[in-house]
């Protein structure tokens, strides 16, 4: 579970390679999932994105899996 803390830019998580709480980058980041460029348009789909801050670690999760 994310949670703010008083840093600037950031969210507390738990980073699964440094098996701690650390301070994680959070952004969500739109990617095209078709390989087929006349399909590429209608295949972009939201992701979050959490990297953490200690060791580099990054995760990626689909946002809208309907």
């Amino acid at each position: 579970m994310a949670t703010t803390d008083d840093s600037f830019n950031g969210m507390t998580e738990h980073c699964e390679s440094c098996d701690l709480d650390t301070l994680h980058e959070v952004s969500v980041q739109i990617r095209t999932e078709s390989r087929k460029e006349e399909n590429a348009q209608f295949s972009r789909e939201p992701y979050r994105v959490s990297e953490c801050q200690q060791c580099g670690h990054r995760t990626s999760q689909r946002m809208n899996n309907a």
